[in-house]
């Protein structure tokens, strides 16, 4: 028997919710193949509301010829992951409802892609001089580890952890989104492409060299703005009896 042709992406998430979801207010095409940065490897992820569930829920599942994830709220719930990534400074949910393709619409899609859409353009809360003075020592720990480090195996790690705070730091204090795996890179484009190029090559040389030169420059680079490393004299939870 020859193989089924998969369907194009459109029409795959149109008929999964017309066979999951057919009461559903309103469903959403979002992620890579909207974007157009689909490969062999992507799935569909689809975003519903409908107002007859009690809870979101996540749910992943072959069908039509496609992976997919699904994301399902209620009318209210996806205001608290609206929330929650605002807190987190990754706003997930938020972007795929921008971004989304619309599936099907009974009167509710437009006002909740107005919600995305003001909340991706504020941007994450700003941070206090507290919390980048607590940022700036924990990157400098683990900058010092790497530095005095002679164990490669140990190195790998360190640097990996100095990629995800740092990352972090410097996009978290310019006023704008962070992310995790590939998003790091993503995030790290939309705020300052050349930038970005300069902290991807930093890391890539060590990883492909062993040489911390080029992480060590790119880390003091993000810290120097903000006062440069911090140790002698940082206290954390320090209280004091009158």
């Amino acid at each position: 028997m020859a193989e089924l042709k998969r369907l194009e992406p459109i029409e795959a998430a149109k008929q999964f919710i017309f066979k999951h979801f057919p009461n559903c207010k309103g469903a959403l095409l979002a992620g890579s193949v909207v974007r157009g940065e689909a490969t062999d490897t992507s799935d569909l992820d689809i975003v519903v509301f409908d107002d007859s569930l009690i809870s979101s829920f996540r749910e992943s599942l072959i069908d039509f010829g496609w992976a997919i994830e699904v994301f399902a709220h209620n009318l209210n719930s996806y205001q608290y992951f609206f929330k929650s990534d605002y807190e987190s400074a990754r706003p997930s949910l938020p972007r795929m409802i921008s971004e989304g393709i619309i599936l099907v619409d009974k009167g509710v899609i437009q006002s909740i892609k107005k919600e995305a859409k003001q909340l991706l353009e504020k941007g994450p809360e700003k941070w206090c001089e507290e919390t980048i003075r607590m940022k700036r020592y924990f990157i400098t720990d683990a900058l010092d580890d790497l530095i005095g480090s002679l164990n490669k195996n140990e190195e790998l790690f360190i640097v990996n952890t100095l990629a995800q705070i740092t990352h972090e730091f410097v996009l978290r204090t310019n006023g704008h989104w962070v992310g995790d795996s590939k998003w790091i890179v993503r995030s790290l484009n939309h705020y300052n492409e050349q930038f970005s190029k300069e902290f991807v090559e930093a890391f890539d040389t060590f990883y492909k060299t062993g040489n911390k030169d080029k992480v060590i420059q790119i880390v003091d680079k993000v810290l120097e703005p903000y006062g440069g490393r911090l140790f002698d004299g940082f206290s954390l939870g320090k209280n004091k009896l009158n």
